[in-house]
């Protein structure tokens, strides 16, 4: 139902009856911060009128009785990449909507490096025939690398002239401090345009305070989900930005940045949101999504009301869109959760777009993915690569060499630092050594533009044997594959290549695990239980060549990321992400001549 005279009549009394109404319940209303008995007229997909409906009652309203239960908004994924979870949209649904995630903002830059706006206008359609609503930041530009690795779309302003009418678009997506901070012509005339379209900037500024921060709110940035402390995000809250918490899979942030409401006593808590930014279904399965974030801020101390704001309404403010979802009121989405008790936080109950979508934690639904293109289904463009191309190459008669490996620890989440290591040189090439937990690392470019696939070093995975590789790797998802030596590793890309797209673990030119990932090479039309499964025992496979980090894939496959301190590794090859510039992974050469990578 589109046509907002209808609406207008039913509301007044004086058109359609309700389709669905709740009665009985206790309204946590997240604008006056009040709780108390009301009913709700919905009609479509949309809420009515509040309070004494009886007058919106008719013999075929379908009657939903929330007697002794809370009635809380839909809850908002202010900033969510959710192809990084490796569910499609209709899988994802599956595994947060019965959780009370009703909304999510994306920019769908994963799938859009893929296969650019048609492949996300795909993704949008898609959405449109679940529970979950799915708004969209026109990413400021892709890929977000620098120096610009290798994909297969290149989102520039004639994409954003082309699709900020679209009506799911809410903002540019992922306004990386560094095209800022470079003047980057693409990304200002994407703001440009963005600012005739009226789109809020969203932003992307990990580490960024002072001096920095200044430069970068002069493109006037309206929130922003990369605070690593809590006095970061204090300094982005006193710099004017709706400031929102992330809790990912990998990024437990929500404890230490609530700090500045527990501890630092900010009172300004409708300036912060909620975000997950990178989840996958085995933990989501596990802890929850955003009715997990709402239960931990309630566990620090902060009241019920306040939390639920947070997933709720404060993330509707920042992105501008309260005027359709955030909370309970006449106009707009009618997105409900029943709940029994606030502290507490379970859902019992969800209605999304009108409809009971999911009770008991189960979705009330059947969805079905639509067909999928022949482009997406088709998009690893590579051959097969050889364990001779997988090497480190070095000129000389010396028989060791000084490398720079990328180190990764489970403490530092994201960071990558830089440690230096002596390795051996046999045959004029640089060994890997498992005795100094130092692994070969490549990026195989996929799109078929070009052959890049460096190889260089990285230290903290801890693997003994074998290899592990992701066709599925932000920002540009080129084959990430990371081995103890060349043979098990082009074993695991040529698996990815040959069944477009995945995770795979090998040990022994034998594969152990492999999870088909055949949209776009990204993600798969799963049951998000099977995905979880799929994922621990992925994980179990490479924790049996020796590796120990909490998620390993995870780990491995942000290392494309440029955008985070200090240094990743492309299709271009290593990258000093403070310089933004290709390096090389040798320092000096014992008897050598300094080599390159190859």
């Amino acid at each position: 139902m589109t046509d907002i005279r209808e609406f207008i009549r039913a509301a007044s009394g004086h058109g359609a009856k309700a389709s669905l109404a709740v009665r009985g319940g206790r309204l946590v209303n997240v604008v006056s911060e009040e709780i108390y008995k009301a009913d709700i007229a919905i009609l479509g997909d949309r809420i009515i009128a509040v309070g004494d409906i009886a007058d919106h009652i008719g013999s075929e309203t379908e009657i939903v009785d929330a007697s002794g239960k809370y009635l809380c908004p839909g809850m908002i994924d202010g900033h969510l990449h959710v192809e990084c979870s490796k569910l499609s949209i209709t899988s994802f649904a599956k595994a947060v909507v019965p959780l009370g995630t009703t909304s999510i903002v994306t920019g769908l830059d994963q799938i859009i490096v893929v296969g650019g706006p048609a492949a996300a206008r795909e993704f949008l359609d898609e959405a449109r025939q679940t529970p979950l609503k799915v708004f969209w930041g026109a990413p400021c530009k892709t890929p977000y690398t620098m120096p610009r690795s290798t994909v297969g779309h290149y989102f520039g302003p004639q994409d954003h002239l082309a699709t900020h009418h679209w009506p799911e678009c809410v903002g540019i997506w992922e306004t990386v401090r560094e095209f800022i901070q470079e003047e980057d012509a693409d990304v200002l005339k994407a703001i440009e345009i963005a600012e005739a379209s009226r789109l809020p900037l969203l932003g992307c500024c990990p580490m960024t305070r002072g001096a920095r921060l200044d430069a970068y709110q002069q493109a006037r940035v309206r929130a922003d989900h990369e605070s690593y402390t809590p006095e970061e995000m204090l300094e982005k809250l006193r710099a004017g930005m709706h400031v929102v918490v992330r809790e990912s899979s990998i990024s437990h942030f929500l404890s230490d940045n609530l700090r500045i409401v527990t501890e630092m006593g900010v009172k300004a808590l409708r300036r912060i949101s909620f975000c997950t930014d990178d989840v996958v279904a085995s933990d989501i399965l596990a802890r929850g999504h955003l009715d997990n974030m709402v239960r931990m801020a309630i566990a620090m101390g902060i009241s019920p009301m306040a939390a639920i704001q947070m997933a709720t309404i404060n993330g509707a403010d920042a992105l501008r869109i309260d005027d359709k979802v955030g909370s309970i009121s006449p106009g707009r989405a009618a997105d409900i959760l029943l709940v029994n008790d606030l502290r507490d936080f379970k859902i019992e109950a969800v209605i999304a777009k009108g409809a009971l979508a999911a009770r008991d934690g189960r979705m009330a639904v059947d969805l079905a993915p639509p067909p999928r293109s022949e482009a997406l289904l088709h998009s690893i463009k590579l051959e097969p690569v050889k364990p001779e191309e997988i090497v480190v190459p070095i000129t000389g008669a010396g028989d060791s060499a000084d490398v720079l490996a990328i180190a990764v620890t489970p403490e530092k989440i994201f960071v990558r630092t830089r440690r230096d290591v002596t390795l051996p040189v046999r045959d004029g090439r640089v060994q890997a050594d498992i005795g100094q937990d130092v692994q070969y690392i490549t990026v195989v470019e996929r799109y078929g533009k070009t052959r890049n696939r460096p190889v260089a070093f990285t230290s903290g995975f801890g693997l003994k044997a074998g290899a592990m590789a992701s066709s599925t790797a932000p920002d540009d998802n080129n084959i990430i594959c990371i081995g103890t030596n060349p043979e098990d590793m082009a074993v695991a890309i040529n698996h990815l290549i040959a069944n477009q797209g995945g995770q795979v673990v090998v040990r022994d030119g034998k594969v152990l695990e492999f999870l088909h990932l055949p949209i776009g090479g990204i993600v798969a039309d799963i049951e998000p239980q099977a995905m979880a499964e799929k994922e621990l025992r992925l994980d179990d496979a490479v924790r049996s060549l020796g590796c120990d980090l909490p998620w390993p894939f995870m780990y491995m496959f942000v290392l494309q990321i440029t955008a985070i301190p200090d240094y990743a590794i492309t299709d271009l090859g290593v990258v000093d992400c403070v310089n933004l510039k290709v390096i090389s992974p040798m320092i000096q050469a014992t008897g050598n001549d300094i080599g390159a990578a190859a």
